[in-house]
């Protein structure tokens, strides 16, 4: 897949199946969406271009909030459409600027006359432009005048739960559910970060941890509590349990993220770890001795063994 991080490069090509959103997540909903460009590209030897936006556009048009925390950065979404066989991601700076552009001014001057356009697919519920003024109807009425097809994906349901990123990012952020979160996303949601020093109690204890730097600020951290994970490092699966929080029983004040990798005692320390959650099997706790906390790391341990043999993950070295 051809990636492009100015409009002004991409060379004009009136056969042209295109789409438009943020697609952050990339969940089940996006993959049907994706699905449908390439089968359209394929089907009428087209070209499938996704566009896109960074950074996101709520942290534009919103700045003065908290900002929104990301499913995906730009470097996970790019590796998705590509395995999905998007042929081309453009990436548009989001700007204050470009956020007062109307919709009829961006398909015209943007999608249309710089990029080229045959065929639109767009999600049902999904708007752009100044206001969120730009949607399938608007599309529609605008098509037959600059010559292009619109073909709209309904929304895609799990029983009665209507597939979306901000549901996604409720269920992590607030309930630390992993397991719907897997569900909507069609695989394990995954960070990656830097191994960093900590201050090895862990190893003390027997359980030496890593400590993980998120590699992208704004990538959304679930709930804090500990959780059964597998890691993978330099091409390598490792199984894992991973601790999110203060650390309580040691009076910590500040969140940290403390990987226990099982059956690995090396020093990976500036190394990139890419973890993925399976389950959030408990809150995170203040025990009254390290005795307690030995205790009932080595229940979490034995809890995450059972849970990642029936989910079917092995090392793999």
């Amino acid at each position: 897949m051809t990636e492009i991080r100015y409009i002004d490069d991409i060379p004009f090509q009136r056969e042209t199946v295109l789409t438009v959103g943020t697609f952050d997540g990339i969940h089940q909903g996006h993959i049907v969406l994706m699905n449908r460009l390439v089968q359209k590209a394929n089907k009428h030897n087209c070209r499938s271009v996704v566009v896109s936006f960074d950074p996101h556009p709520r942290s534009i048009i919103y700045a003065g909030d908290d900002g929104i925390r990301l499913l995906t950065t730009l470097e996970e979404r790019s590796r998705h459409l590509s395995e999905l066989g998007v042929d081309m991601l453009c990436v548009i700076p989001f700007t204050r600027d470009f956020s007062l552009q109307n919709s009829d001014e961006f398909v015209k001057n943007t999608l249309s006359n710089k990029i080229g356009l045959s065929y639109f697919i767009i999600g049902y519920d999904h708007h752009f432009g100044k206001n969120r003024d730009g949607n399938a109807q608007t599309l529609q009425k605008m098509s037959p005048h600059l010559d292009f097809e619109v073909e709209i994906v309904e929304k895609k349901e799990m029983g009665d739960l209507t597939i979306s990123s901000t549901k996604i990012r409720q269920f992590l952020e607030v309930h630390g559910d992993v397991i719907r979160a897997e569900e909507l996303l069609g695989r394990p949601y995954s960070f990656e970060g830097v191994v960093v020093h900590g201050d090895e109690r862990g190893r003390t204890i027997g359980f030496p941890t890593a400590n993980i730097q998120p590699s992208h600020r704004d990538k959304l951290i679930p709930k804090e509590g500990t959780y059964v994970i597998f890691a993978q490092l330099d091409g390598n699966i490792f199984q894992g349990m991973m601790n999110i929080g203060n650390r309580p029983t040691f009076n910590g004040l500040n969140k940290r993220i403390e990987v226990h990798l099982f059956s690995f005692d090396k020093q990976i320390y500036g190394q990139t770890l890419r973890v993925f959650l399976i389950e959030r099997i408990r809150d995170e706790k203040k025990f009254n001795s390290l005795i307690e906390l030995v205790n009932q790391l080595k229940l979490d341990k034995k809890r995450s063994l059972k849970i990642l043999e029936r989910h079917g993950i092995k090392i793999i070295k």
